[in-house]
């Protein structure tokens, strides 16, 4: 079982995503505890309201736990599970909410909890939840007889750290740009050890146009080509913040942009992604159709197979439309239904032959 969360505000945001049936197969509101509003977002907001007169700039602590397939919890072994990481987090008693999301077969449990306590006016540390997710979490797989998740804060036994999970965050910037963070690690990864100073390095990094840039909380940041937003350190395999800040010591960052600095081209490279993502997506809709494949299982089975193939063309082609929009290329069709024995003009104004 994995456990993730954090304090957080922003109520009404928090109830669009909780509340999104577009993204999620079903989505079900299971529970509301202790506030005069019964609706998603009614109880958010009040339970934010709880925080007026206190100092509390994230009043919310809003956690998912996610049983690894095939595993389903019962409804039982829900109210368990959720009780176990309430009084491990010390949120006991406090006002929740509890939302179901089921996507691709996989249940998501959404809990989110007031953190104020009412009679005191003080909020509830949040302090080491990290480990206390993981602490409950294995407890919760001898409870209920699941296999052991490896994670990074406990019952280590001297196992190597696992990979760092993208966040929510990223998760949401790969949806917005189709852009996966994996490939951005493993292309940045690639560049960084074939470059043998920091200054090749961010030469390398722009040609493959990313922005080097200071970030407002980290110390570099890369921007890909679709607008997104990358922590250096985190995109290098290997490599952690202190090692990158060695390597980097000869590149002064004082003489880096800002992402400030770097706003209109960031929403122009954003602005152009969302254009080929909607190309791409189109291209993908029109393969679809009511007959495309039929009920027998051999069908269905083909249908899986060209659907995945398109899903990797539509990845392919978003990049490909992005590099093309940044450089001022024309597109790949017109390219291709132009006349072959025409000359036809270089990107930086020159004439080129046909072979």
């Amino acid at each position: 079982m994995i456990i993730k969360g954090k304090s957080r505000s922003g109520p009404s945001a928090l109830a669009a995503h909780l509340g999104n049936a577009e993204k999620n197969e079903r989505v079900s509101l299971i529970e509301v505890r202790g506030m005069v509003a019964q609706d998603l977002r009614g109880a958010l907001v009040e339970m934010d309201a709880y925080a007026v007169g206190t100092r509390c700039e994230k009043p919310l602590y809003h956690a998912a736990l996610s049983p690894e397939p095939p595993h389903r919890l019962t409804p039982e072994q829900r109210m368990e599970a959720i009780d176990a990481l309430e009084e491990k987090l010390g949120l006991t008693g406090r006002s929740r909410v509890v939302v179901m999301h089921e996507k691709y077969g996989r249940e998501h449990i959404h809990v989110v909890w007031s953190r104020i306590d009412t009679d005191k006016m003080i909020s509830v540390s949040d302090s080491h939840n990290y480990r206390k997710h993981e602490e409950v979490a294995r407890d919760l797989e001898r409870r209920f007889g699941h296999e052991h998740v490896q994670g990074a804060h406990h019952e280590r036994d001297g196992i190597k750290r696992p990979a760092r999970t993208p966040s929510r965050a990223e998760l949401r910037q790969e949806e917005r740009t189709g852009i996966k963070g994996k490939d951005v690690r493993a292309e940045i990864t690639v560049l960084f050890r074939a470059s043998d100073t920091a200054a090749a390095f961010k030469s390398a990094l722009e040609n493959r146009g990313y922005i080097l840039a200071k970030g407002d909380k980290r110390d570099f940041v890369v921007v890909d080509r679709a607008g997104g937003i990358h922590s250096l350190a985190r995109r290098i395999d290997g490599l952690n913040a202190a090692g990158l800040r060695e390597y980097m010591s000869d590149l002064s960052r004082e003489n880096l942009q800002s992402l400030q600095e770097n706003a209109a081209i960031i929403d122009e490279r954003r602005r152009l992604a969302h254009e080929a993502t909607d190309a791409a997506t189109k291209e993908k809709g029109y393969s679809r159709s009511a007959d495309y494949a039929s009920q027998s299982t051999a069908a269905l089975n083909e249908h899986k197979d060209r659907q995945g193939a398109l899903n990797k063309k539509m990845s392919r082609e978003i990049t490909d439309r992005i590099e093309r929009l940044l450089k001022g290329w024309p597109e790949r069709d017109n390219i291709d239904n132009a006349d072959p024995d025409r000359p036809r003009e270089a990107p930086g104004g020159g004439r080129t032959r046909s072979r």
